[in-house]
């Protein structure tokens, strides 16, 4: 008898128990071609299942997704969190959770010189996955000293990414104004030597042709891209040949929302001929988280509103930037990847949105995130999804 009752018993025993389960959202992750209502279950800090109907009964945690989009953790390639500019910089935790963003890209902040201090102050004390564009001026981007070419050491740069791969994951130049292409060569040469993209973000606008077309390799990022600074149209709004023919040699065009760096008069234009960014990113700082709201879910919100899909919002949001660092790792809901993961609303209603130039667009649609699940733990959760209703909430206390 008691064999038997073991026997019975077998299968309920066998069957694994879950940490979260996020039940029935509609799942949207472009690496793995899903776009469908699915469950996605955790375990620890990885992703063990993403299936249809997956039983509630084996997981400690049940979220429920019916209203949400789910999605990999958000991917911003653009951003600048490093502690030394006080000035300009911004938390990562505070600035990037609560947009569903878990991977952060600082975009030159620091350089060889500087590089670990911001790896102890900031990348080691995060929870959001901070990595880093590395500056091709030792410095970093901190005054004056972004002029200097003798401050541009190839060599050097590409030393301290070898020191720490993956986690710098690219060279930035940035500002440049002297006339020729110090930064640019410069920046190149340590990209090659570190096997690394580039990612630029100043244009000389009457050599800008020969910068994405000679200059840049296949494979390096034009940030900034639908800023005014970009002799992207011609005078009749029309996408100029050549860079047509630089996005098919394989330069890739990031967005860089920033503060002074985004226009409706020039994305809305662009994207209606079908120009769409590889990449969405932010260029998030103090001064464009304010008037321009530059965060990465109301960025993501203004090329929803101006013709993209939300599908191709996520995939520039997701495993497009993931590609583009070369960290596919990231930016997926892969059994077995990092539980890194966002649950995103779309509302529907009248919203404003501001761009760079203080222009305003008014849009049916506004993307939110509800939850940010990072490293497998809930770290932002805006409506209470993953918590107990106060009602049956029980003595203090709900901690676990």
């Amino acid at each position: 008898m008691r064999l038997l009752i073991a026997i019975l018993a077998l299968p309920l025993c066998a069957q694994p128990i879950y940490d979260i389960l996020i039940r029935n959202g509609h799942v949207i992750d472009p690496a793995n071609g899903r776009d469908a209502r699915m469950d996605v279950v955790i375990t620890g800090n990885k992703i063990v299942r993403v299936a249809e109907n997956l039983p509630a009964a084996h997981a400690r945690e049940v979220i429920d997704a019916g209203q949400f989009y789910v999605t990999p953790g958000l991917i911003d390639i653009h951003t600048h969190v490093d502690a030394q500019g006080a000035q300009l910089n911004v938390n990562p935790d505070h600035n990037c959770l609560p947009s569903g963003v878990t991977t952060a890209v600082d975009a030159g902040s620091s350089g060889h010189k500087n590089f670990e201090h911001f790896k102890r102050l900031v990348i080691d004390r995060s929870q959001t996955r901070v990595l880093a564009f590395l500056n091709i001026v030792g410095a970093g981007m901190y005054g004056a000293v972004e002029q200097d070419v003798f401050e541009m050491d190839p060599d050097a740069a590409a030393a301290m990414i070898r020191k720490y791969p993956g986690i710098i994951v690219g060279i930035k130049t940035a500002h440049f104004k002297p006339p020729g292409w110090d930064a640019v060569d410069r920046a190149v040469k340590a990209g090659t030597l570190a096997n690394v993209p580039v990612m630029v973000d100043f244009h000389p606008m009457e050599k800008y042709p020969e910068l994405v077309l000679e200059r840049m390799r296949p494979g390096d990022i034009d940030t900034h891209f639908y800023g005014r600074l970009t002799p992207q149209l011609d005078a009749n709004k029309k996408m100029q040949p050549y860079i047509l023919a630089a996005r098919k040699r394989g330069v890739l065009f990031d967005v860089g929302h920033g503060s002074g760096s985004f226009w409706f008069r020039i994305a809305v234009p662009a994207i209606q001929q079908g120009f769409l960014p590889d990449t969405i990113s932010t260029d998030l700082h103090k001064s464009s988280i304010m008037l321009p709201r530059a965060n990465m879910i109301t960025t993501m919100s203004k090329f929803l509103n101006i013709g993209m899909t939300l599908q191709q919002v996520i995939e520039r949001s997701t495993i497009r930037p993931a590609k583009a660092i070369r960290r596919s790792d990231i930016g997926t809901l892969s059994e077995g990847a990092i539980a890194d993961v966002a649950l995103i609303a779309l509302d529907r209603g009248k919203f404003a949105y501001l761009d760079s130039g203080h222009g305003k667009l008014i849009g049916d649609r506004r993307l939110r995130c509800a939850l940010t699940i990072r490293n497998g733990k809930v770290v932002w959760d805006e409506q209470g999804l993953s918590l107990t209703d106060v009602s049956r909430a029980g003595p203090y206390s709900n901690f676990k």
